[in-house]
Parts: structure tokens; C-alpha cells; sequence
């Protein structure tokens, strides 16, 4: 029989394991805090793809995965690697944007499926200071802007694809489906731990230990190993434990998820970003001239956060380090629209119900794209602008946004009168009274003419009586 100080041994080690789960789970939560209150990033996608911009050899089409699709050979992209020269590049000028934007923190693409790193990366001479007349670290650049002008600063990298090495093997959508095959035809020949040695450890320690991003935000994970995802999570806790990690890393050891080109249908729990372009594309493509409208961008940063998580809005720059008009236009709207409704996103939470009258369509998988370029320009955001509502909420406090909301009165069904009793109705950025009606069928508010605005997105601020 088991005696009474093996028992009391047991429960010991028992209660210590418990305790340490706590201590790590709180950890994670508490490196997590500040991220689940920014609601609001900059994806920044650049590299040699800038360079080619949509075109190869006199055929347009093309994107940031250009070297895939045309097959361009090793020794031809490096010839144009070395003409990158962003003499233009400003990097407060970028980090100002996205402040002024409202944005919260940045992320940079150090290396993309390409492998050319857009920094100093003393373990490959494939980069932008060894390789180009540029000589400039603008990964460095860009992380001091960020300390200075009190934005987070992320570093982006892709993991399980690199088409400038010789180790990297795919099987999306299916064998070799994403590889470089025309360099390196041998698929079998192929060994994922030597390119994980070899490269991404060492990268990952450099942009830590040099650039000291508060994300590390991995890309495409493919083929990497349950053991080789939990090493390279250890090593990034080794080297800055307050990093986070998204979870692209693989298998499992992320600290939050990621939804790419597309919102979600109810609220997600834990922790998670959706990531979008502005544009059609990731990287600059001068044949790219559709952008999402002001009034759409902010309907999804809204939608976002409704649901619980954040947006991540990318920017394409130009090989000569320009942030575009059509981006920065936007981005000053959007910064616009938040000095006035910012309490209704940062360090909210989402209310009982996400909103009412969600377009259910426009949330389904799009169709028409080839199964091989979906993860390219697939774009699942909608289309369109939907009238709808919105639902945050901070503290005891609900906000109510209607989106893109173009008729006088906004009908809320959830404020029911048999259910809520409101205090008070204010329409953020209006000193004048608000009118409303609460029936069994939901709350009528009324949006004053003087506050119709050009984009029509309203926040209504609501305090409930306590005594109901």
C-alpha cells in the first residue's frame, strides 16, 4: 500500500507542477498584455521583389513570389539584388505614418521567400549592406525610429521557404510545390535541418540581439519539426523572454494565431491578428492601382477588434524606399477617424455578441483564384461596405459602432428594454444631445445631421443603469 509520505510527496510535486503552468501561463499573458491592447499595426512588405515590381522580362502579372512564378535562376535575381539603392528611405517618415495612423507597432519583412536579407546579416552575405551600393541597415534604421518615436518594432521572416538555398523543400500544395526547383531540382536531396542551422538560427539570433523586436513574426512554417519549432521558440525566449511569437513558428508553439486576407465570423478566442493588404498585393507592384477605400480599412480594423483580435495593415514600398500616396491618404483618414472613436478600440474587449447583421457571405473562401496561388493574392476581406454594427466594450461601458451607416436613425437590436436599462447614449466626437427610443424591439438612435460625417462610421458610447 502506498504510505501516507508517498502521498504527501505525490500531491507536493503535484501542487509545484500546477504552480509552474500558472507561472508560465501568466508569463505569456503578461508579455501578451500590450499587444492585445495596440488593436493596430504596419505590415511593411519589401525586398528585391520591390525591385522587379510586378513585371519580368516584359510580362506583368507577377508579385512578391516573382521568383516563383517566373523561375528567374539564383545567379539572375542576384544581379538584381544588387541594384537595390532606397536612397529615398526615411525610416522616422515611416514610423511616423503609422503613429500618426494610430498605429500601435511595425513589422518589417528581414527575409522573404526570396532569402535576401534587408539587413546586416553577419551569417549570409546575401543582404542589403554587404551586397548593394546602399551599404544602410534600415532594419536597424527603423527599430531606433521605433524606440524613439514610442512604436513597438517586429521583424518578420520567412521559416520553411527560402528560394536561395539549397536545403529548403516544400510540399504545399503538394511536393516541391513552393521550392526552388530549377536551381535545385533534386527535391529528396533536400535537408531542412542543414538550412536550419545554417541560416535561420543564426538570423534569428542576429535580428534579436541586434534590433531587439518585441515580435517575431514567422512566415509560412512548411516542413519544420515539432523538436525544431520548440528549439527555435526556446531560443527566442533565451535570448529576449518578453518576445512574442506568432504562430507560424509551427507546430503548435506560437503565442498567438494569425488569420491572413480575411476577418472571422464570431469572436475568437485568445489572443490572434488578421493580416491584410491595403492594396491587392504584399510587395509594390506598379501595375497595382485598386486600394480598399478609407471607409472599408477602418470597417475592418473594427471588425477585428470586435471579434477579439487585432489588425495587422500592410504597405508595399517602392524600391526607392517611398511609402505611397495612395497608402499614406489612407493612413491619414484612418488616423483621423481614430483621434476622435480610439477609446472604442484600444484595450477593449469584445461585448457578449460581436454585432448584428454580419454579412455571413462575405466571410466564406473566395473562389476563381488557382489552388497554387492562392496563399499570393488570395483577398477574402469583402468587397463591399456593408451597413451594419459593431460591438466593443471597456470596463462597464459598451460602444456601439455603426459601419458604414447612411441612414438617420441606427436601430440596435441587442438594447432590447426588457434587458437594458441605458444610463446614457453619447456619440463620440458630438457635444450635442443624443436622441433614442428603447422599445422590445431594440434602441433607436437618431444621428444628428451636424454629425453626419464623409465616412460614415459612428461610435455611440453607452452606460447602463446599474440598478437594472
Amino acid at each position: 500500500m502506498m504510505t501516507k509520505r508517498v502521498m504527501t510527496l505525490m500531491v507536493t510535486v503535484l501542487l509545484i507542477n500546477l504552480f509552474s503552468v500558472k507561472l508560465i501561463a501568466n508569463s505569456v499573458n503578461n508579455k501578451l498584455a500590450w499587444f492585445q491592447d495596440a488593436k493596430f499595426g504596419m505590415f511593411i512588405h519589401w525586398g528585391v521583389y520591390s525591385k522587379i515590381a510586378g513585371e519580368w522580362k516584359g510580362k506583368e502579372g507577377y508579385n512578391e513570389h516573382v521568383m516563383l512564378y517566373a523561375k528567374i535562376p539564383i545567379v539572375e535575381y542576384e544581379k538584381v539584388a544588387k541594384t537595390l539603392n532606397p536612397v529615398d528611405f526615411n525610416a522616422e517618415a515611416w514610423v511616423l505614418a503609422a503613429k500618426n495612423a494610430g498605429m500601435k507597432y511595425i513589422v518589417i519583412t528581414t527575409k522573404h521567400h526570396e532569402g535576401f536579407a534587408m539587413y546586416n546579416s553577419p551569417s549570409s552575405p546575401y543582404n542589403i549592406v554587404n551586397l548593394t551600393d546602399f551599404k544602410r541597415d534600415p532594419v536597424k534604421e527603423l527599430s531606433e525610429a521605433c524606440r524613439k518615436l514610442d512604436v513597438k518594432f517586429g521583424v518578420y521572416y520567412s521559416l520553411g521557404r527560402d528560394w536561395h538555398d539549397p536545403d529548403v523543400p516544400t510540399n504545399w500544395p503538394k511536393k516541391a510545390g513552393r521550392s526552388n526547383f530549377w536551381d535545385y531540382p533534386n527535391e529528396d536531396a533536400k535537408d531542412f535541418s542543414k538550412y536550419f542551422e545554417r541560416k535561420v538560427k543564426p538570423q534569428i539570433t542576429e535580428l534579436i540581439t541586434q534590433y531587439k523586436p518585441t515580435i517575431v513574426w514567422f512566415d509560412t512554417p512548411e516542413l519544420i519539426s515539432k523538436a525544431q519549432s520548440k528549439e527555435l521558440k526556446e531560443l527566442i525566449v533565451k535570448l529576449d523572454p518578453q518576445c512574442i511569437v506568432n504562430e507560424r513558428v509551427g507546430n503548435g508553439f506560437g503565442d498567438y494565431k494569425v488569420l491572413e486576407q480575411k476577418g472571422g465570423d464570431k469572436i475568437i478566442p485568445g489572443t490572434w491578428e488578421t493580416c491584410i493588404t491595403m492594396s491587392r498585393n504584399w510587395g509594390y507592384v506598379k501595375a497595382d492601382t485598386v486600394y480598399k477605400s478609407t471607409e472599408k480599412l477602418i470597417g475592418l480594423l473594427i471588425d477585428a477588434v470586435s471579434k477579439g483580435g487585432n489588425l495587422l495593415l500592410n504597405v508595399g514600398p517602392t524600391p526607392e524606399g517611398i511609402i505611397k500616396t495612395e497608402n499614406l491618404s489612407r493612413l491619414t483618414e484612418i488616423g483621423n477617424w481614430l483621434k476622435t472613436n480610439s477609446e472604442a478600440v484600444y484595450s477593449t474587449k469584445p461585448w457578449k455578441v460581436f454585432g448584428e447583421n454580419a454579412d455571413s457571405a462575405a466571410y466564406q473562401t473566395q473562389q476563381g483564384f488557382k489552388a497554387d496561388e492562392k496563399d499570393a493574392v488570395f483577398d477574402g476581406t469583402p468587397k463591399d461596405v456593408v451597413q451594419d454594427i459593431r460591438f466593443t466594450s471597456k470596463g462597464s461601458d459598451l460602444y456601439v459602432i455603426a459601419r458604414s451607416w447612411r441612414q438617420k436613425e441606427v436601430l440596435v437590436k441587442s438594447l432590447k428594454t426588457n434587458e437594458f436599462k441605458m444610463k446614457s447614449v453619447r456619440l463620440l466626437g458630438y457635444k450635442g444631445k443624443i436622441k433614442l427610443k428603447q422599445t422590445a424591439l431594440g434602441t433607436f438612435i437618431t444621428i444628428p445631421q451636424k454629425a453626419v460625417k464623409s465616412i460614415p462610421i459612428y461610435v455611440f458610447k453607452i452606460k447602463f443603469d446599474s440598478k437594472k
